[in-house]
C-alpha cells in the first residue's frame, strides 16, 4: 500500500517507563507504571510548538499514520492529523497516548501487577481524569515539553483538555475542548451503567477474572459498543445511512430478517469485543461518570474555570444529542463569566457525537483557523 502524502507515514509506537510510586486520586498508588505513546512532525528548538492529544473513551495512541506498510486503516484522527491538515504537522510536534488504564499496552487492567506477578484484572485502582493528566504532564517532562501550545480531546479527551487548564495552567497556551461536557447527565450515565451492567452479566465475566479462566465477556463487550454506538449516532444520521434497508431476510415472510442498521451494529459489537477489554471498559466508563471538576470548587463552575490561564476553543455539532450544544454553551457561559478567553463554534452535522471524529468541512475549518492563528502569535511574540 502506498502512504498518502499527506500521512505522517510508517509510525512506531514508542513507550515511556515511570519507575517510582504514583500516588492515585482514589487513595491508592501504583509501584510503577507505563505510558504507550506515538509522535508526529518534529519538536522545534524553542520545545514550543507541542500538542497533545487526549483520546475519548475506547481511543488508544495510534492517532494518525500507518504502522506498517501493510496496515489497510490508519489511526483514529488521522484525517485531522498530518502536513496540511488542521493540525498540521509540519507546524506542529503532535503527542498522542493511550491513557493509563487502557487496554492498548499503557498499564492497565491486563499488566502484570508487581506486587503478584499476575495481571491485575479487576482489581486495578481508579483513575480519574485528574490521574490522567499528572501522569500525562510527567511524559511531557519526559519530552522536555514545559508548555503545550495546546491540548486538543474530543467527547472524553476533551474533558482531560478541560483538566488540564484547570490542574495545570501554566503548562498549555491553549485547551481546544470538542463534543464534550462539564459533567455527565443522568441520562448518560443511565447509558454507561447499561453498558456495564451488560459486561458485568455476561456469565463469562467471571467478576472480572476471565483471562485467568480462559475465557471473554464477548456477548457482553458486544452489546455494551451497541448501546453506546447507538448514542454516538443520531437519528437522522441512521436514516440516511441505513434507513430500512434489509441486508437479509424476507420481510414478508418474517423469516430470517436482518436490517443494515442492525449488521452494522453486531459488526462494530464484534470487532470491539474482539479488540477491548471489559475490565479497561468499565473502569473508562466510571472515569468518564466521575469527571466534575466543578466539584473540587464548591460546586460552582465558573469558579472552576477561573483557574485556568490559557485561551479556549469550543466546538459542539447539533446532532449530538449525546453531549449537545446546550452542554459546551455552559462550558462557554462559564468561561466568559470567568473572563477567559473563549472561542466556541456550532456545526451543523447530521453524524450525532462521532461528528468530532469526521472530516467535516467546517468543522476542519475551525480547527486549521484556530490553531495557524496560535502559531502566527507565538511567532509574533518570539
Amino acid at each position: 500500500m502506498a502512504v498518502p502524502p499527506d500521512s505522517v507515514g510508517i509510525i512506531q509506537p514508542q513507550q515511556f517507563r515511570w519507575d517510582a510510586p504514583f500516588a492515585l486520586q482514589c487513595g491508592e498508588t501504583l509501584a510503577k507504571f507505563e505510558l504507550v505513546y506515538e509522535t508526529y512532525g518534529s519538536l522545534n528548538a524553542e520545545r514550543s510548538n507541542a500538542i497533545l492529544v487526549c483520546h475519548a473513551l475506547s481511543g488508544h495512541h495510534h492517532a494518525a499514520g500507518y504502522h506498517d506498510a501493510a496496515d489497510p486503516k490508519p489511526g483514529w484522527w488521522d484525517a485531522c492529523i498530518g502536513p496540511g491538515k488542521p493540525i498540521d504537522t509540519r507546524q506542529f510536534f503532535v503527542v498522542s497516548l493511550n491513557n493509563l488504564g487502557g487496554c492498548h499496552g499503557s498499564t492497565g487492567p491486563l499488566s502484570d501487577n508487581p506486587a503478584t506477578g499476575k495481571p491485575y484484572g479487576p482489581d486495578f485502582p481508579m483513575v480519574t481524569v485528574s490521574d490522567w493528566v499528572r501522569s500525562q504532564t510527567l511524559l511531557a517532562d519526559h519530552l522536555g515539553i514545559e508548555c503545550f501550545a495546546a491540548v486538543i480531546g474530543g467527547s472524553l479527551g476533551g474533558m482531560q483538555a478541560m483538566r488540564w487548564a484547570i490542574d495545570q495552567p501554566e503548562r498549555l497556551r491553549a485547551a481546544l475542548l470538542i463534543a464534550c461536557t462539564a459533567k455527565l447527565s443522568a441520562q448518560n450515565i443511565a447509558f454507561n451503567e447499561i453498558a456495564r451492567q451488560a459486561i458485568t452479566s455476561d456469565p463469562q465475566f467471571h467478576d472480572g477474572h476471565y483471562r485467568s479462566m480462559g475465557v471473554n465477556p464477548d456477548l457482553g463487550l458486544m452489546l455494551a459498543r451497541m448501546v453506546g454506538h447507538v448514542t454516538y449516532l443520531s437519528d437522522d444520521g441512521m436514516r440516511s445511512k441505513f434507513g430500512r434497508e434489509l441486508k437479509s431476510g424476507d420481510l414478508n415472510r418474517g423469516r430470517d430478517v436482518e436490517f443494515q442498521v442492525e449488521s452494522y451494529l453486531h459488526h462494530q459489537g464484534r470487532s470491539f469485543s474482539s479488540q477491548f477489554d471489559a475490565n479497561s471498559y468499565l473502569l473508562m466508563t466510571r472515569a468518564l461518570d466521575y469527571f466534575d471538576p466543578a466539584r473540587d470548587y464548591d460546586d460552582n463552575l465558573v469558579k472552576a474555570l477561573s483557574a485556568a490561564q490559557c485561551r479556549f476553543l469550543v466546538i459542539s455539532f447539533t446532532s449530538d444529542w449525546r453531549f449537545s450544544v446546550a452542554h459546551s454553551k455552559e462550558i462557554v457561559n462559564s468561561l466568559v463569566e470567568a473572563r477567559r478567553n473563549v472561542a466556541s463554534a456550532i456545526i451543523e452535522s447530521e453524524h450525532g457525537h462521532d461528528s468530532f471524529l469526521l472530516p467535516i468541512p467546517r468543522y476542519f475549518d475551525v480547527l486549521k483557523a484556530y490553531l495557524n492563528r496560535l502559531t502566527e502569535e507565538a511567532r509574533d511574540a518570539g
